[in-house]
């Protein structure tokens, strides 16, 4: 994982399909990811100095890097409507969302303000190859990559967050301070979510290529310390159990319309007389038991499914565009095998076995092995190369993957 690419802006490289997991990595200060989700993962903070050694290398040099994405074209990106952008100032503590014009943002050397971009990997190539390092974590647990610019003195605050983040430090310097304190509880007299009261614990300076790890409930402060200060957040989704098993039972209400026995009406022949007319019957809650116990509703298989369809649902801001010149489902089909197929930056793809689950549609089912060979390797690689499994056939008018290409679920990946 160590990168050694000198060019300005950096350009950060794709990990490789096959992460090496029991190797030590630059990105966590020479251990590997196995011994840190073991020790650090959900447990303590990390700091890791020169996680991406490139930035190190370049300094050195006498050529110091620039983030892969530039301040202008941060700008340009939170006036976009598809974008989900915030600016923050403080002094007084003030908040606004975008899309923002170009008069509404604050010049590059203003104090005291921060602006944020949330899902940039749907935005920049360069952020979406970041994610890519971050593959030996479920892709059920990712949520984006943030992107925060800043001026000198430009932060939100101290504040926790519920989940895990890892905050690399691409432009500038920033001042990080934690504290493990257990006082949570937010000022009720601000506009932002910031603590009513922070004690300091550790300190650090983060520059370019530096990465500093954080566990949910970590109560953290960073100050930018430069103009254009940029800092990449990779947060991990936390949903409550309650939200997954509420969601998981929805989809499962609805799967029912697939079982043409339960359109049967409820009888009872073997109703006896009654002498508490007004309580439920004895007859129908036997009955209901008996079907409950069919549909194995005390089996957790029973609502995978449908946690799984959930959590591989895009963001509720997500816009796909169907191709402009669409290609017939026979050229689709010679096409997969020349060239490389990938998700949409904002499609989500999970698997649960066998199955795979595509912005929460089980895209597997009812498919040829074939095509459900497809998906599995797109599920796992998010990439599918020169694709030959599929042989000749005819494109299907149901035919998931087409379906999803149509859809602009699924890109080809441009010719360079």
């Amino acid at each position: 994982m160590t990168s050694f690419y000198l060019s300005n802006p950096y350009d950060p490289p794709r990990a490789p399909e096959n992460l090496p997991l029991d190797q030590p990595w630059a990105l966590f200060g020479g251990i590997s990811p196995q011994k840190f989700m073991k020790v650090y993962w959900h447990k303590r903070p990390l700091l890791i100095k020169s996680a991406i050694p490139a930035f190190g290398l370049a300094a050195k040099a006498h050529k110091p890097l620039t983030s892969p994405i530039s301040a202008d074209t941060l700008f340009k990106i939170s006036s976009k409507d598809s974008a989900q952008a915030r600016l923050i100032h403080a002094k007084p503590w003030s908040y606004s969302e975008g899309p923002f014009s170009k008069k509404a943002l604050p010049d590059i050397t203003q104090t005291d303000w921060s602006l944020l971009i949330q899902g940039m990997e749907a935005h920049h190539p360069a952020a979406a190859k970041i994610l890519s390092w971050f593959r030996f974590i479920p892709d059920a647990r990712l949520d984006d990559l943030m992107v925060s610019i800043a001026g000198p003195g430009g932060g939100v605050g101290p504040h926790f967050d519920s989940y895990d983040v890892f905050l690399i430090q691409m432009e500038g310097k920033r001042r990080w301070r934690i504290s493990e304190q257990k006082d949570l509880r937010l000022n009720p007299n601000l506009p932002l979510k910031i603590l009513q009261s922070f004690k300091v614990e550790n300190e650090w300076i983060l520059e370019p290529g530096d990465m500093l790890y954080l566990p949910p409930h970590i109560a953290h402060d960073g100050i930018a310390l430069d103009a254009g200060c940029q800092t990449w957040s990779v947060g991990f989704r936390s949903p409550s159990y309650k939200e997954l098993i509420q969601e998981g039972l929805w989809r499962l209400a609805e799967s029912l319309e697939d079982i043409p026995e339960l359109e049967r009406h409820f009888a009872d022949p073997m109703q006896e007389a009654s002498t508490s007319p007004e309580q439920l019957p004895s007859e129908l809650i036997k009955q209901i038991r008996g079907k409950l116990k069919n549909l194995e509703l005390d089996q957790v298989s029973t609502f995978l499914p449908g946690i799984t369809a959930y959590l591989s649902e895009p963001k509720q801001q997500a816009i796909f565009d169907s191709p402009r010149n669409p290609l017939s489902s026979d050229a689709f089909f010679e096409m997969l095998k020349k060239t490389v197929c990938l998700p949409h930056p904002q499609t989500r793809i999970l698997s649960l076995g066998k199955n795979v689950y595509c912005n929460g549609e089980n895209v597997t089912k009812n498919q040829t092995k074939e095509v459900q060979a497809a998906w599995g390797k797109l599920s796992a690689r998010k990439r599918l190369a020169g694709y030959k499994g599929l042989g000749t056939p005819k494109c299907l008018p149901d035919n998931s993957l087409y379906m999803a290409y149509m859809a602009g679920w699924l890109i080809f990946e441009p010719a360079i």
